[in-house]
């Protein structure tokens, strides 16, 4: 079996990876957290997977590039400088990193960029996710990447048009606005709502997490995949999906 050490492994995810890594080929060499034991004190596993903080994300790259071992990377939140760090293992060993590890989720991004560029001309756009009254971040990293890639799809510049939630005499909705709003409470796991609204018609794409297992199985897949042999550089799920 190769050796898999998970970052984050008291965590929600982190303790499910731990209970499912068999039935993937793995054997749990290292479980890390906040309080020990440290990365840098585990034998050299065959791949790191880190669904920890943003606090952690330089050591965990700083570990995989030292002892050229491959990363799959599900830990949100994350600014340029954790981006840049990430670049810099990504020279020398293979890292997927995705917002979403789920398989759905994932097929959700490439039909929300194609809605987006066919529903171009006169078809607005909001996106709306809800999570559970304990996520840190907001928005999340799923709907940072659906609103990148409608973005993307229609030539806009994202930090331009997206406008996170709406209070008092705003105006008239723009044309090439985005707005994004977050929603906190309960137990959700995840919900992903992108709207296309248009004059008489309506198209909504969505994505209900039912069960926090999809996340932990996407990631897993994504640790075979990686030890299985890839060449050095910067992965997305959807590039371990295509490849199945």
């Amino acid at each position: 079996m190769k050796r898999l050490a998970i970052v984050g492994a008291r965590g929600r995810v982190g303790r499910r990876l731990i209970a499912l890594a068999g039935e993937y080929g793995f054997s749990v060499s290292a479980a890390i957290d906040a309080d020990g034991p440290a990365l840098e004190e585990a034998d050299r596993p065959d791949v790191v997977i880190d669904f920890s903080v943003r606090a952690q994300v330089a050591s965990t790259c700083a570990f995989c590039a030292a002892n050229r071992v491959p990363l799959v990377l599900g830990t949100t939140g994350l600014d340029d400088d954790d981006q840049r760090a990430i670049d810099g293992v990504a020279e020398g060993v293979a890292v997927v990193q995705a917002p979403n590890f789920s398989v759905g989720v994932n097929a959700l991004f490439d039909l929300v960029g194609e809605a987006a560029r066919m529903l171009a001309e006169g078809w607005d756009a909001e996106l709306v996710e809800a999570h559970h009254r304990h996520k840190v971040d907001a928005p999340s990293g799923t709907a940072r990447e659906l609103a990148r890639r409608v973005a993307a799809a229609r030539g806009w510049d994202l930090n331009d048009a997206a406008c996170h939630g709406r209070e008092g005499q705003v105006g008239a909705r723009r044309k090439d606005e985005l707005g994004i709003h977050a929603v906190r409470g309960g137990s959700v796991v995840g919900e992903h709502r992108m709207l296309f609204l248009g004059e008489g018609e309506e198209l909504v794409l969505e994505h209900r997490a039912l069960d926090r297992d999809i996340f932990v199985r996407g990631a897993l897949v994504a640790a075979r995949w990686l030890a299985a042999g890839r060449d050095a550089g910067r992965y997305g799920m959807g590039d371990v999906l295509r490849a199945r």
